[in-house]
């Protein structure tokens, strides 16, 4: 993956841009960075034009300041749109790229064909969850490369651990890479982020929910719960929190028939 990058607002935003036809943005989730979908851009590229990017503060993407919220993080998603002068494109989030794709659409509807939200809500964080993201920032200030360690293995359910274990250390490997002014301001922008389920029943564009039915970081039952009653389409699959990873075929498989 060969990376291009802009100037905005004066950082350096990093982004991956491939193949060409109709345009697919995928976003990471927090720690990670736009390199964690190479696989999946070598195989849209095919038809597709991909561009996946290092949100704020991760990757090779600057910081813009101590709190980096999901609209902050929507608009720069939207400068590298307008800067490949795209019109209408398909977002696919994982995780925290989720909450950034759907403050995108309430931000630029106009701009949005459709939206596939991988191990993602629609729900602002819960009170319980506020408090521990408070907790994690004390810690980080501590001792970054030991929250983020424990971080990333706390994606994986114990069993999951040995089947994917060279993934794992390079996810590992990539959120160390993470600078600690990043991690503080991405969760800062997740625990006062807002509740969009309005977006599930009334949105013009189609919404697909793709979630592990073992996820530890987003329980299952409670995000199901949010699209009863509205447009929104739920996907189940085997697997936890880092759907990419450990069902990587299935999960290619339901995105090539969600984008056609």
């Amino acid at each position: 993956m060969t990376p291009t990058s802009l100037l905005y607002k004066n950082i350096q935003l990093n982004y991956y841009d491939q193949g060409k036809g109709s345009a697919l943005i995928f976003l990471h989730g927090f720690l990670e960075n736009g390199k964690m979908w190479e696989s999946y851009l070598q195989h849209f590229s095919a038809k597709y034009r991909v561009i996946s990017l290092d949100l704020l503060g991760h990757g090779d993407t600057g910081c813009l300041g101590y709190v980096h919220s999901m609209e902050d993080m929507a608009d720069a998603v939207h400068a590298v749109i307008a800067h490949l002068k795209l019109k209408k494109v398909t977002l696919i989030g994982h995780s925290m790229g989720g909450y950034v794709s759907l403050a995108f659409a309430e931000l630029y509807p106009d701009n949005v064909k459709n939206l596939i939200l991988i191990n993602s809500t629609a729900r602002a964080d819960s009170a319980e969850r506020v408090q521990n993201r408070n907790r994690a920032i004390d810690l980080i200030k501590k001792n970054a490369p030991m929250f983020i360690t424990m971080a990333i293995n706390n994606l994986f359910a114990d069993h999951i651990r040995p089947l994917h274990e060279q993934e794992i250390n390079h996810t590992r490997e990539e959120a160390l890479k993470t600078t600690t002014q990043g991690v503080i301001a991405a969760l800062e922008g997740m625990k006062t982020r807002i509740d969009r389920e309005v977006l599930l029943h009334f949105a013009p564009y189609s919404i697909t929910l793709i979630l592990g039915q073992e996820d530890p970081v987003m329980p299952y039952q409670d995000t199901v719960d949010q699209t009863l009653g509205t447009k929104a389409e739920v996907i189940t699959l085997e697997g936890g929190h880092m759907l990419h990873i450990e069902q990587k075929e299935a999960l290619k498989q339901h995105l090539i028939e969600l984008v056609k």
